[in-house]
């Protein structure tokens, strides 16, 4: 595996494709933006949790990432 960055490009494409299709906008906007407290209530929680899990994908991307670097760059392949 070549690993030229330690940007975690993956996860963040797939967090953009899931919040920016149309399903995942008008959750977004019932989440945050819906007129009625119960819509709010029930989806605020569905997106937090999928936001947090996210940026847990994100990290563990980024330390494999990070790790393949300074492996690659100690000479070991």
């Amino acid at each position: 595996m070549h690993v030229r960055t330690r940007w975690p490009w993956i996860s963040l494409l797939l967090g953009a494709v899931v919040a920016l299709n149309p399903v995942g906008l008008d959750f977004l906007h019932s989440a945050f933006f819906a007129g009625e407290q119960l819509a709010r209530n029930i989806a605020q929680p569905i997106v937090l949790t999928v936001l947090a899990v996210m940026v847990v994908a994100v990290t563990f991307e980024w330390l494999v990432r990070s790790f393949l670097v300074k492996r690659r760059a100690r000479g070991a392949s």
